[in-house]
């Protein structure tokens, strides 16, 4: 079906799509489409590559919005788990956008901040070699948050004040501050953000609820590493020593889905404490079994609990990283 419209894709797909459960497949299946020709056939431009807000309102204004606009939010030092976000979006738009942004609201710590990983030209390459017609903004901290650099106040209902809201008090706060912005700059149909960051997701998911109802999140599962580890770009800040054992991240979480009803939550914390914390340099800040619909402690004896996701923060050698896992689903 190559002269399927844009228009009628979102005709098609929007009211069939769960912002938190996305199958292409399933849509593939169910309509008889391939949704990755749409009406790319009309889409001619090259990368555009856009620094200052004003040329980018000036690009988005001539944009028809019979087209299907989505948006990837990055921090830069793209690897292969934001690759798979911009595939993704390619198969659902017209026009794919990603942003590369490194936000000062959303670290509590300026040494954080200034020492994470930052190569714009490398990113570029990148996304360039996915696809030429991916557009690009880069923006500077003037153009997003003007002479005053603050978070703006949001009501997440608790969901921001445990697992990285407890050591990174208002995190959230600054990652809901640039998504909202935007959001308001793209008004996109859809927006990818990758499973890794569960937590994030819920909270952005507020945002959509709360703002911007129009809009479709895609959850995108977590690319990892043959050892497990879950791709991030601070993975690159790991010494030598740490990654010979940064399996035991993942081989935590696959413990811990493997030995659900075997032990209760305090006991798998215990034993996965234990097995992390015998390599050198490696301290478990968090363990904890939740809800995957409401990020409320699972209690593993009580059947409500239909969903039950396993969240992990281990710092290794100084670097902090973080995980989950879906360990237990009845649905």
């Amino acid at each position: 079906m190559y002269g399927i419209t844009s228009e009628e894709i979102n005709k098609i797909f929007f009211p069939f799509i769960n912002p938190n459960n996305i199958r292409l497949s399933k849509l593939q299946n169910l309509y008889k489409i391939d949704i990755k020709v749409l009406s790319l056939q009309s889409h001619k431009f090259m990368m555009t590559v856009i620094k200052k807000l004003n040329d980018l309102d000036t690009t988005l204004s001539k944009l028809s919005r019979k087209k299907i606009l989505s948006l990837v939010p990055t921090m830069g030092s793209l690897h292969k788990g934001h690759i798979s976000l911009i595939k993704s979006a390619l198969k659902y738009s017209d026009e794919v956008w990603v942003s590369i942004f490194v936000n000062p609201t959303q670290f509590n710590d300026i040494n954080d901040y200034k020492k994470y990983p930052v190569n714009s030209k490398e990113d570029i390459n990148i996304i360039k070699s996915i696809d030429q017609n991916i557009n690009i903004f880069i923006p500077g901290i003037d153009d997003i948050y003007g002479k005053k650099i603050i978070r703006d106040k949001f009501n997440f209902d608790g969901i921001d004040k445990i697992l990285e809201g407890i050591k990174r008090p208002g995190h959230f706060e600054g990652v809901a501050t640039i998504v909202k912005k935007l959001f308001e700059i793209f008004n996109p149909n859809f927006v990818f953000f990758g499973e890794k960051d569960f937590q994030q997701t819920m909270v952005i998911q507020k945002i959509i609820d709360g703002y911007f109802e129009d809009i479709k999140m895609i959850i995108c599962p977590t690319i990892r590493a043959e050892n497990g580890l879950a791709l991030s770009s601070r993975n690159s800040l790991l010494s030598k020593k740490a990654k010979k054992n940064i399996s035991i991240i993942y081989d935590s979480l696959l413990f811990a889905k493997q030995n659900f009803y075997k032990f209760s939550a305090k006991e798998l914390k215990k034993i996965i404490k234990s097995n992390i914390e015998k390599n050198q340099g490696f301290l478990l800040e968090y363990f904890e079994l939740r809800c995957s619909k409401t990020l409320k402690i699972c209690n593993q004896g009580n059947k409500q609990n239909s969903s039950c996701r396993a969240f992990i923060c281990v710092i290794a050698d100084g670097v902090r990283l973080i995980d989950n896992l879906l360990i237990h689903n009845e649905n």
